[in-house]
């Protein structure tokens, strides 16, 4: 007789790359031996970038990158691959989807068109530590799906940046590509006449998938147009207008949610304002009684506060400014009543005074923890000379986040522990044209946010990566603001810095697996 040993591990952490939860059963339908589970590097990431603009004047840059590092599965040895499942291949890539015109009035669905994705905007990554970049000009730039193996998987983000420099939709756009979901929250999202804000569903399979989107006012949720969940068609991209899903009145300040019925799909917004431009509003953090809202601009001329509260409970808040020098109170927006299933804003008139800082929301009652979702509208300049962003609530970063796409100027990170003191280390990649990576540790004291110019990497050529991670302490959260001033418009875009989840927790087993085999 020989003994054949099965790789039930290997399947097992394979299925976790994948899903994030494996188990394992012994051959007799016990359960195995539990040992101390393990982290693993991640052997595939999906990513999907949504269409980047509708003018014909718009520049888009694409910048992708994995980072160098332990991470990096090697000699099979990654989640996917420990054990002789195999060694997934090195590969990165963003190709075109189709998009999908979509039109919520029932007489005219079927003169609904699709456009054919040109097969230009290809973004392709070949080695961790360096980043790619890949540009595309005009309206015709399509939505893009892809995917990362092997050792470009772990921690793998591409940013999207795109300046318009007239129009209606004027301004400097940034979002970070996401990941595939199956339920998105958007506080801060308008109905308004003068806002045109379109939710894109980019769906990155092979098989249609079905999403429905609700709006909710300061009043409660908002009649819907539509009978039907919105069909996003298989690897294709669906802007939707907020404002036709509903018959009511224009809503300034409304919550938009994003869920669906089958299959998943990556969501973010574009939101065009025709006095203050344009930017993409990300989702916010899944419910909490506590949000963090990190990078607010030490120059902010505006900034209004939007929240909603999704369960049954209202919610009492606690608004505090977390800055350079300490957390403080600002004065005339000590607190915020959220009432369930209804959205609530709250403006925020000389907020920074100067400093940079986060916005730091918790429960008025610590006997009554009320989830919420928050984003934050941040307006600089002034009179016509103004620019807006946003900040959507984020988690702390817990092992490694990026922010792509920094350049020579421009660039600051803001970095906030509201709770104990802690030690970040900031990394710049590699430029994506040539120059030497460069590292720092910086100390972020309990109860503040510290702000400072990104570093640069010696020698660079063309763009880089910034990437944090926390060394010690208590956590962070943490964005970064890329300025890029045009006409004496201070054109700005801020991506809050997530953690790139590019490991994941794997069970171990101590039982033998093995099987006699004549």
């Amino acid at each position: 007789m020989k003994r054949t040993a099965l790789s039930l591990i290997a399947a097992a952490t394979a299925l976790a790359a994948v899903t994030g939860f494996a188990a394992l059963t012994a051959p007799d339908g016990g359960a195995a031996e539990a040992a101390a589970p393990t982290r693993l590097p991640v052997e595939r990431t999906s990513l999907l970038c949504p269409v980047p603009s509708s003018s014909e004047v718009a520049e888009t840059v694409y910048t992708s990158y994995t980072p160098a590092g332990k991470d990096a599965p090697a000699g099979g040895q990654g989640a996917a691959g420990k054990g002789g499942a195999g060694k997934a291949a090195d590969k990165a890539e963003l190709l075109p989807s189709t998009v999908t015109l979509v039109e919520t009035d029932p007489k005219k669905a079927a003169d609904a068109a699709k456009k054919p994705a040109p097969g230009k905007a290809t973004v392709t990554l070949t080695k961790p530590g360096t980043p790619v970049t890949a540009e595309v000009n005009g309206a015709a730039a399509p939505a893009l799906v892809g995917h990362a193996t092997g050792a470009l998987a772990p921690g793998w983000t591409t940013q999207q940046t795109t300046v318009v420099p007239a129009g209606g939709a004027r301004g400097l756009l940034g979002v970070a590509c996401t990941a595939p979901d199956t339920d998105f929250w958007f506080p801060a999202a308008s109905t308004a006449k003068e806002r045109q804000d379109y939710v894109h569903l980019t769906n990155p399979d092979d098989t249609a998938a079905v999403a429905d989107v609700e709006l909710y006012g300061p009043g409660g949720k908002l009649k819907s147009q539509l009978t039907e969940g919105i069909a996003v068609p298989a690897r294709s991209s669906v802007p939707v207008l907020l404002s036709t899903l509903t018959a009511e009145a224009p809503t300034a300040d409304v919550t938009a949610h994003v869920t669906t019925r089958t299959g998943r799909v990556g969501a973010v917004l574009r939101a065009a304002d025709d006095k203050i431009g344009s930017d993409w509003l990300p989702a916010s953090a899944d419910p909490a009684p506590t949000a963090v809202l990190p990078g607010i601009p030490a120059d902010a001329s505006s900034v209004r506060l939007v929240a909603y509260a999704p369960g049954d409970d209202d919610a009492e808040l606690k608004v505090k400014f977390v800055g350079a020098s300490g957390t403080i109170t600002p004065a005339g927006g000590e607190s915020l009543t959220v009432k369930s299933g209804m959205t609530a804003a709250l403006d925020l008139p000389n907020l920074t005074r100067g400093e940079a800082g986060a916005l730091l929301l918790t429960s008025a009652d610590p006997k009554r923890q009320t989830p919420i979702v928050a984003a934050l509208r941040v307006v600089r300049g002034k009179g016509a000379k103004q620019e807006v962003g946003f900040v959507q609530a984020t988690a702390p970063v817990a092992a490694r986040g990026t922010a792509a796409d920094n350049r020579a100027a421009g660039s600051t990170l803001s970095l906030t522990a509201p709770g104990e003191t802690a030690q970040v280390k900031v990394t710049a990649s590699a430029g994506s044209g040539g120059g030497a990576s460069v590292s720092k540790t910086v100390t972020v004291k309990g109860g503040t946010t510290t702000s400072f110019v990104a570093p640069v990497p010696s020698g660079l050529k063309g763009s880089y990566a910034l990437t944090i991670e926390p060394v010690s302490g208590g956590p962070v959260h943490a964005a970064r603001v890329l300025a890029l001033p045009k006409d004496g418009i201070p054109m700005f875009t801020i991506q809050t810095i997530t953690d790139d989840r590019g490991t994941v927790e794997v069970p171990a087993a101590r039982q033998d697996l093995s099987v006699l085999d004549d």
